[in-house]
Formats: C-alpha cells, structure tokens, sequence
C-alpha cells in the first residue's frame, strides 16, 4: 500500500495494488474508487485537509489489533 498526499492540491491518494483499473465509481463529489480484476486499487480524496480526512487518525480499537 502506498499513500501519497498533494498539498497544492489538497489530494490524498491511497494505492492497494499495481494492478490495472477495471472500472471508477464515484462515491461524491470528492471520493473516488479506481476497482482491479481482485478488488479495490485505489482510493483518491480531492480537498482531503478542508474535508477532515488528514491528518490520517487511527481509530484505539485497529491500534490494539496490530
């Protein structure tokens, strides 16, 4: 996995895999799905900062899995 931010443009991008995207959806405006043969490749947030997804929080509970 890789995740990568764009400050200029205030984009968070999150890659699972390098496999080829299948198929987009859109899940609003500013959350984007790119979909492989296997599932989810990647993730990308358009105004990630102004929106509140960075920075990154790790919710106690997946904390205490790893």
């Amino acid at each position: 996995m890789r995740i990568s931010y764009d400050e200029k443009e205030d984009t968070l991008y999150i890659r699972f895999s390098d496999e080829p995207v299948t198929r987009d959806e859109s899940l609003n405006w500013n959350v984007h799905v790119g979909y492989s043969a296997e599932g989810i490749r990647e993730i990308t947030i358009l105004e990630a900062k102004k929106r509140g997804y960075l920075p990154l929080k790790i919710d106690d509970g997946l904390k205490s899995a790893a």
